[in-house]
């Protein structure tokens, strides 16, 4: 998918951080936008601000964990565009928490969004992609579905997953021989309001606010230029940022060794 004009491009979580800015990058190379998001006073604002770059925009209220919704919002795209072409599933949500102290209920609210989320908009939207004869579908997992780390059980959880049900996938288009890409994003620190936002069932919001402050180097705008780039070249894999691409590096030299070494910076820096 080089050129974009023209394309229908779908974004989930388009109201805030990666999702708005994929959205606006998408309306500046001519594609013709569905966006959504859970907030529809925030998809409104960011659908205005595509249509003054001169886009067509459909915008909605959408919970990607409801699947009966997704599957109706997918036909109604189809049916207001007449195709569909890309599918960012972007929507998602984090938490901290240790396995111990989080609940149930947490770790669902996780996974139902950022894993049942993509899997609701990859099995809605893949006919579609599929009849375009020039489909794309980009899932955002996360830095974090390369490596775990403490606190982030349920987030690891969903972004892990994220990243074996992509992989899988691209593979069986593969297969099929579907006009169909498939690219897995991993962002690494970006600075958007997912952390901020964040449930927590132990731990400190102050600190954990100014954690994330001095770890987020990526904007939500760079973060966006990657994943279009990424998208124009029909890259499999794209990581975001220059910690994504360095923790990644660190997890193929060590392996399963990488464990010990985190967990003891983070008990460090949880002690500080």
């Amino acid at each position: 998918m080089k050129s974009l004009a023209g394309k229908v491009a779908v974004v989930t979580g388009a109201g805030s951080g990666i999702g708005r800015e994929v959205a606006l990058e998408l309306a500046r190379g001519g594609a013709r936008l569905a966006l959504s998001d859970v907030n529809s006073e925030s998809v409104a604002a960011v659908a205005d601000q595509c249509r003054t770059l001169g886009a067509q925009v459909h915008e909605q209220r959408l919970d990607v964990a409801d699947a009966a919704a997704v599957f109706e919002y997918a036909d109604a795209v189809a049916g207001h565009f007449g195709a569909v072409n890309l599918v960012v599933n972007n929507a998602g949500v984090m938490h901290f928490g240790s396995v111990e102290e989080t609940s149930l209920e947490q770790i669902r609210r996780v996974v139902d969004i950022d894993l049942w989320g993509v899997i609701h908009g990859t099995k809605a939207f893949l006919p579609h992609l599929i009849k375009s004869g020039d489909g794309h579908v980009v899932n955002i997992s996360s830095v974090f579905g390369l490596f775990g780390i403490p606190t982030q059980s349920a987030y690891n959880a969903a972004k892990f997953a994220v990243r074996g049900f992509t992989e899988t996938l691209r593979q069986e288009m593969l297969v099929a021989g579907h006009p169909v890409a498939v690219t897995c994003v991993h962002p690494g620190a970006i600075k958007t309001e997912l952390a901020y936002r964040a449930s927590i069932a132990d731990g400190d919001r102050d600190a954990i606010n100014d954690g994330f402050d001095r770890m987020a180097r990526t904007t939500p705008q760079q973060a966006a230029r990657t994943i279009v780039a990424g998208i124009r070249a029909g890259k499999p894999r794209i990581l975001v940022g220059a910690d994504a691409r360095v923790l990644d590096k660190l997890v193929r030299l060590l392996g399963p060794h990488y464990q010990r070494p985190l967990a003891a910076m983070v008990k460090r820096l949880s002690a500080a």
